[in-house]
């Protein structure tokens, strides 16, 4: 059974009201904007690690090795390190991704990210509340 206008309206009006109080559960409960950070950390991972393994390749076959170390293989190797770090991350957790970025944000604006008062998220809850009976009541 569909939802009638007024009940689509409440809908929409509660919907807008969580996109507004708490866009990081949204955001983390939708899981689209989720995928796209980590993908894109893990393509840049697999082309960092490629970048250091031709290195550590050209480091052997260079002959530019001051005090008899290859420099360049060491770079390769630390390159690619680097590379398998950044795969492992965005596999481990894109939503931990995804807030550290967030509170980043936050912390670069320069002000303190306030948080909703409790008053508020209650006077809204109790609104919706109020709305909910209402409807039963006629």
């Amino acid at each position: 059974m569909p939802l009638s206008e007024h009940e689509q309206r409440l809908l929409d009006q509660i919907e807008r009201a969580l996109y507004a109080e708490d866009p990081k559960f949204v955001s983390t409960v939708r899981g689209g904007r989720l995928h796209r950070p980590s993908r894109r950390r893990r393509l840049q991972g697999i082309a960092v690690f490629a970048l250091g393994l031709i290195l550590l390749v050209l480091g052997v076959v260079l002959p530019f090795k001051p005090a008899d170390i290859p420099v360049v293989s060491v770079f390769g190797f630390l390159v690619m390190f680097g590379g398998a770090v950044l795969v492992l991350s965005a596999m481990r957790g894109g939503s931990q991704e995804a807030e550290s970025e967030g509170e980043a944000n936050a912390g670069s604006s320069g002000g303190d990210r306030k948080k909703p008062e409790p008053r508020e998220r209650g006077s809204f809850a109790q609104r919706m509340e109020e709305r909910f009976r209402k409807r039963f009541e006629q």
